[in-house]
Formats: structure tokens, C-alpha cells, sequence
């Protein structure tokens, strides 16, 4: 199996149908499996999607019993694939499949891990290109992932690296940041980027933002370790102050007001004790990372000369 194509399906019947025979051309010649991952579909999706596996040999389909997200629903599909690669792609057509052919000739001849593709022009909502431009950002911090690269939802993984993406059990998969943990050998492609031919994204700002909330508190333990700056900071502001007053109480004729010695005494304290629960979240974050399925170390090749 050279190729698996996974497909997370959400209210689009219309598409499916012209969507596989569209595979199909495109991928003539190649030894491919599409999998469908309904992602609790309310209109008759789950049901063209039972009809095109029936149809089709190469087609696999797994319908979840709600929807659980975009994310959780290519997890499930990249659980079922047994592609030597695997192309994640839309279903509305946004992405062309003429496209995959880009993305396996430029992970052969790169010999990439993983293969992002980038547009020269989006045909996103406005709303929906800020937040890709937010998620950016904040990966790009979190993740060490070059400012440059776009993190786009069609993409190639190679199978190595999907069986450590499928390792993460927890219920809030995000697949760029489960792939940074495994490689950083990453290829990009520009390809094109069309309209959806039906319905409207179900891309809302409320995903978004729980998105952003996703990459924050679960891929990183970078909040918890604001609180260490934060805390010196205030204690030594705190300390400065105390001393000032001291000093206006021992050689200057005016002594220092309540207000002041209070304020000095809550900035000191107060960063003390955000300090200290910097210490106790660090405790907090290892372990927090050390339960998200992490891996300590990742084999790409081995050479063993055993003699035994």
C-alpha cells in the first residue's frame, strides 16, 4: 500500500461521491486506500459513506458515534491507515486531489518525514486566515516550529512518524504538534487553493479559540513557567522599594507613608509567592508532560551487527 488518503467527513453528501471519483483519476496507477472518518455527520453523509465503501474495494470507512473534532476524527483515520504515506485532505474540495501527486513526489525526492503545503492565495474566510496566523504564532513559540512554515491541514506523513503520532491516547489530539514532537525533517509544496463547491466551513470562532486554548495549556507548559519571571520580578521590585523606604527612614528627615510600606510588603510578598508556585508548577508541568504520551526518544534507523 503506497498511499492512504484520510478524510474527515463532516455534513458534506454532496461531495463524497465526486470527491472519491475525483481520487480516483488522480491517483490512477498508484496502490491507494481512502479512508472516510464520518465525525457525527447530521446530514446523510454516514450513509454515502457506507455506500462508496461497498462500492469501492479501496475504500474504508469509520463513522464515529459523535463529533469529536477534526483533529480526533484524522486520528482515527491515521489509526485504521496502512499507507507507506498518508495524505490528510479535506472534504470540499478546497484541496484539489490532482495536488497529492506533489506532495509523495516531494517527500520521495526530499526524502521528508513530513510534507506541508503552503498556497500562493487562500480562499479562507477573513476571520479564519487570522486565526491560522495566531496559531502560527503561538506554534512557533511553543513548538520551536520555523515562523515560515505554514501549518496547513493537507499534509503528508510518512508511516514512521504516523506510528508515533497514533501513540498519543489523550483526548485532545493536535497532530502538528504530535508531529514536532517526532521530526523536524519537514518538506513544504506550494499547490493550489480553491472555494468550497458546497455548504459553508464549520471552522467557527469558537473552535478556533479552543484551539489556541489546546496548543496553549496541553503542548506546553509555558504558562505555568510565566509564573517564574513574574514572581522574581515582583519580588524584586518589592525588595528595591523596601529598601528605598528604609533608606528615606535611617538618613532622610521624612519618614516613609503606610501606603508605601504596605505596597513595597504585598509586591514582595506576592512575588514570593508567585515563586514559589513556579517552583510547584514545574512539578506539575513535568509530570503533566511526562502523562501526555511524550515519547523520551524517537529511532529513525538502527544498524545492529549481532553476532549471537
Amino acid at each position: 500500500m503506497q498511499l492512504s488518503i484520510i478524510i474527515p467527513v463532516y455534513n458534506s453528501e454532496a461531495t463524497l461521491g465526486p470527491l472519491v471519483r475525483r481520487l480516483q483519476e488522480a491517483l490512477h496507477g498508484l496502490v491507494y486506500e481512502v479512508v472516510l472518518v464520518n465525525d457525527g455527520s447530521r446530514d446523510g453523509s454516514e450513509a454515502v459513506c457506507t455506500r462508496l465503501a461497498r462500492e469501492h474495494a479501496h475504500v474504508q470507512f469509520i463513522s464515529l458515534r459523535r463529533n469529536f473534532g477534526e483533529f480526533n476524527a484524522v486520528l482515527c483515520g491515521l489509526n485504521h491507515a496502512r499507507g507507506a504515506y498518508c495524505v490528510m485532505i479535506d472534504d470540499d474540495f478546497q484541496n484539489p486531489p490532482e495536488e497529492i501527486q506533489k506532495l509523495l513526489d516531494t517527500a520521495i525526492r526530499g526524502n521528508f518525514d513530513v510534507v506541508y503545503t503552503y498556497y500562493s492565495k487562500k480562499e479562507h474566510a477573513t476571520y479564519r486566515n487570522w486565526g491560522s496566523r495566531l496559531v502560527n504564532w503561538l506554534t512557533s513559540y511553543l513548538l520551536n516550529k520555523p515562523r515560515d512554515l505554514y501549518l496547513s491541514s493537507f499534509k503528508l506523513i510518512r508511516k514512521e512518524v504516523v506510528q508515533e503520532v497514533i501513540k498519543y491516547t489523550g483526548p485532545y489530539p493536535y497532530i502538528d504538534g504530535l508531529i514536532f514532537r517526532v521530526t523536524r525533517n519537514i518538506g513544504t509544496v506550494q499547490v493550489s487553493h480553491q472555494k468550497r463547491q458546497e455548504g459553508q466551513s464549520s471552522y467557527t470562532w469558537r473552535k478556533l479559540i479552543s484551539l489556541f486554548l489546546n496548543i496553549l495549556f496541553c503542548y506546553s507548559a509555558l504558562p505555568i513557567r510565566l509564573f517564574m519571571p513574574v514572581g522574581l520580578g515582583l519580588v524584586g521590585l518589592g525588595t528595591l522599594l523596601l529598601l528605598f523606604l528604609l533608606g528615606q527612614w535611617i538618613i532622610g528627615p521624612a519618614d516613609p507613608k503606610g501606603w508605601q510600606v504596605v505596597t513595597a510588603t504585598l509586591l514582595f510578598i506576592g512575588g514570593l509567592q508567585c515563586t514559589l508556585m513556579s517552583v510547584l508548577g514545574e512539578y506539575i508541568g513535568k509530570s503533566f508532560m511526562a502523562q501526555s504520551g511524550q515519547p523520551p526518544y524517537v529511532i529513525k534507523t538502527t544498524i545492529l551487527n549481532r553476532h549471537d
